[in-house]
């Protein structure tokens, strides 16, 4: 039966869903044996974290139609009279479109189910023998000699919560087993969408009854989460014990049996072809400009290296190492250590969908894995934009608009011909309202200027200059007419608004105009005896709301390179006839000294500790530039850059020329037991690294899960009172607890005096919980759940009835 735990319930509602009253799925009876098989299954090689190999599950040839018949046939004999076994069913069948989770379906008349069951498959992607195993698991169909028309509607479970009746839409057996494999597919292509999900731990229930807990399960692979998100249950002990059988009243069967039928029926759910190749997980294929960004981790078990991972994107591969930290690889498969993430671009081929395969690169025995193929649409193609405004003013034209070119975020290049002759922009002016309709790209696409034109009919027209793929677009024409131009003989004007220096580079920016003309002019930047000119003609919004008649096309960004020491620095309007320049200003400014090669300084602080994590602080500087420097910080082996750029006004006041953004502050995770923090800062030129010392820390393992006891529960006018203890073993502070009245949740703390708790656990005695919740008149449930001081599974001190009065 599908039971789907969706992204907004993770979290709460992973705590709310124990109080539940669901029913187990024990679709498939508990006592049917293996029907025939060469071994039967055996519950040592039951893997919570791999119920199946996606190689596997996803295998859209494992079987044709007639094998699937004949293995039907083989199941059962004959059939009830006044029934119809699946062996004998047929149905008519309608078409289903195709999208990015099946290729659709041509609809036929009479066909059999095991024609259905191997179109729907090759669609899909699913194996034939996984429906084969789910339609067992759900309604046991496969050797029913006596099945039910609900047994056929309700098929494989799709659309059958376990609190409501069936979704008719996905009633009757060729909708129930093309939604289930369909389904399936989504999971896999949208794996953060859901609440169980590879390449993580996560807690998964043992049976609808919260009382009977959780089990912690790092889930390897796509097929194993879609699994648990399909029936959301893992077998406990007793029902692994009795593997034919029953458990007992906390034990659940739907995915034990998925397995044991599965093995029973087809050998090992491994893929045993490529035993010693890589194993790993793609978390996300993201469509970003231009390409697609790629991310997962991949590890051979025949060594603790770090191995390449190759992605193909339509035949064109790439390798890049997958050496980046994953804590949770490292804790999963604890002799491969955990340098085996990796996150890389990738640049798209075509416009449109593109077929991606990741692989994981084999290292020693065994050969290269796959570990996720899709068809994730690309941002990529031609630019699009528009030519907004075209204006003709004496001598000249003014043009606006705005262009994107897919394939990136970044500005692109605007042409702009005036009847042939051309002038080149930049779209790189802020336009809000262009972010707002295509927010994956920024508001960096705006483009004006001003382009000389001769007095008389001009044609004006601008092109997107493509990046990537595509081809250059003409985004619009318009025909204007420009009058004569008169020179008056008049003086520039403007302003100077910042001067900055980033080592020997001196920068000068501000606004020019010549009031003669609306086209931009010169301006002059000197110091020292030494100059440079450049053409004000950057867009300036507040400028052209100023001098409308100007428009706002004369910025201006004028730069100069230094030697290190004191200077004056000028800038002037460069008249673009009579009337002579004109000084904008002139400001002062000190340049650095050159690198010296100096080593970096600073100071470790502090590392403070809370729970299972670390926070480094302290400052870090290198003399020989103002710029902020890198910081590593690092955990035994295991290393994290981070940027000292803190303001830190002590450090500035101390090291005046070099200012103060030189802090650091950085959480960083902590393994529990015994470990090293050092800290190294990186220089930024010549002169070697830094190391600013090395602490040692004691982590307790902060695992286990808190104990308690819900010890009273009473009514009172328009509220409840709870009362009880509760307390993390790991910690001698106050826990959190959550009180959920029918379903709605309230937090409180446990930090009641506790004498008799003191006495009985060594923490402390502020461990009491005593609280009234606000509640409405008539029957209610009460249940109450200690949290996990710092992280590790949650607790269920149970569930009252109360009536308030």
């Amino acid at each position: 039966m599908t039971r789907a735990t969706t992204l907004g319930q993770r979290a709460a509602a992973f705590i709310a869903i124990w109080a539940c009253a669901l029913a187990v799925l024990v679709a498939l009876p508990a006592t049917v044996s293996p029907t025939s098989s060469a071994s039967a299954a055996n519950a040592a090689d039951w893997n919570a974290g791999n119920i199946i190999d996606d190689a596997v599950f996803y295998d859209g040839n494992a079987m044709s139609a007639g094998e699937i018949q004949t293995f039907m046939e083989r199941q059962v004999r004959s059939c009830q009279s006044g029934y119809t076994c699946i062996k004998d069913y047929r149905q008519n069948t309608d078409n289903r479109p195709a999208d990015r989770y099946c290729d659709g379906y041509t609809g036929r008349a009479n066909e059999s189910a095991s024609t259905i069951i191997d179109r729907v498959a090759r669609s899909c992607g699913i194996s034939q023998k996984s429906l084969v195993v789910l339609l067992q698991k759900e309604q046991g169909l496969i050797t029913s000699t006596s099945p039910s028309a609900w047994n056929y509607s309700a098929a494989t479970g799709q659309g059958c919560p376990d609190t409501a009746p069936c979704d008719a839409s996905t009633s009757g057996f060729f909708y129930q087993v093309y939604y289930a494999a369909r389904q399936f597919e989504i999971y896999r292509l949208s794996p953060t969408s859901w609440g169980y999900q590879a390449g993580r731990y996560n807690n998964i229930l043992y049976n609808p009854n919260g009382n009977c807990g959780t089990q912690r399960v790092y889930i390897e692979n796509h097929a194993t989460a879609g699994l648990y998100i399909y029936t959301p249950y893992v077998p406990n002990q007793a029902a692994l014990n009795n593997l034919y059988g029953t458990g007992d009243g906390c034990s659940a069967y739907g995915n034990r049996n998925f397995w044991r039928t599965f093995t029973d029926w087809f050998g090992s759910t491994r893929d045993t072809a490529n035993p010693n190749g890589p194993v790993g997980s793609v978390d996300a294929i993201t469509p970003v400009p231009g390409g697609f960004q790629i991310s997962g981790w991949t590890a051979d078990p025949d060594t603790s290296d770090s191995i390449d991972v190759r992605i193909r994107v339509e035949g064109q591969s790439v390798s890049v190492r997958a050496d980046g930290y994953r804590a949770d690889v490292a804790a999963a498969y604890p002799s491969l250590g955990g340098n085996h993430a990796f996150s890389t671009f990738v640049a798209a081929q075509k416009e449109g969908t593109n077929a991606v395969c990741v692989f994981g690169v084999n290292t020693g025995a065994g050969r290269d894995a796959q570990l996720r193929c899709d068809n994730p649409t690309a941002m990529a193609g031609s630019p699009f934009g528009r030519l907004e405004g075209v204006t003709a003013q004496g001598g000249a034209i003014s043009v606006g608009g705005w262009a994107i070119d897919p394939d990136t975020d970044q500005p692109i290049p605007v042409h702009i011909y005036v009847d042939g002759t051309g002038t080149a922009l930049t779209a790189d002016v802020t336009r809000n309202d262009v972010a707002a309709a295509y927010p994956r790209y920024g508001a960096a696409h705006g483009f004006g200027g001003v382009a000389s034109a001769p007095p008389g009919n001009r044609t004006v027209c601008a092109y997107g200059i493509n990046v990537g793929l595509g081809a250059n677009v003409q985004l619009g024409c318009r025909t204007v007419t420009v009058p004569e131009t008169v020179d008056r003989g008049l003086v520039p004007f403007g302003a100077l608004d910042a001067v900055t220096a980033d080592g020997p580079v001196v920068t000068a920016s501000g606004w020019a105009i010549d009031p003669d003309t609306s086209l931009p002019i010169r301006v002059r930047i000197e110091a020292s005896g030494s100059s440079s000119s450049t053409t004000a003609n950057l867009p300036r919004a507040d400028v052209g709301a100023a001098y409308p008649v100007s428009g706002p096309n004369h910025g201006y960004s004028a730069s100069l390179t230094l030697m290190g020491g004191s200077h004056r620095v000028c800038v002037y309007a460069v008249n673009t006839g009579a009337g002579g320049d004109a000084e904008l200003g002139c400001r002062n400014i000190t340049i650095p000294v050159p690198d010296l090669g100096r080593a970096p300084v600073g100071v470790l602080e502090g590392v403070a500790v809370s729970g299972m994590t670390a926070t480094v602080s302290g400052w870090a500087l290198d003399l020989d530039t103002t710029s902020p420097v890198s910081v590593h910080i690092y955990v035994g082996d295991k290393g994290a850059a981070f940027t000292a750029d803190d303001v830190r006004n002590d450090v500035g006041a101390a090291y005046p020329l070099v200012g103060p953004k030189h802090g650091f502050s950085e959480r960083i995770s902590l393994p529990a037991g015994t470990s090293s923090v050092c800290v190294y800062v990186i220089n930024n030129g010549r002169g070697g690294n830094t190391s600013l010392g090395c602490r040692t820390i004691d982590v307790a393992d902060h695992s286990r899960p808190p104990i308690g006891n819900f010890e009273s529960v009473a009514s009172a006018a328009g509220s409840i009172k709870v009362g009880g203890w509760a307390l993390d073993p790991d910690t001698p502070d106050a826990i959190a607890v959550h009180v959920y009245v029918d379903g709605a949740g309230t937090a409180i703390r446990a930090d009641v005096p506790r004498a008799d708790i003191a006495t009985a656990y060594g923490l402390g005695d502020r461990h009491g919980f005593s609280a009234s919740i606000p509640a409405s008149r008539g029957p209610h449930t009460v249940c109450v759940y200690p949290i996990n001081d710092v992280q590790g599974p949650n607790a269920f001190l149970g569930c009252r009835t109360v009536t308030v009065g």
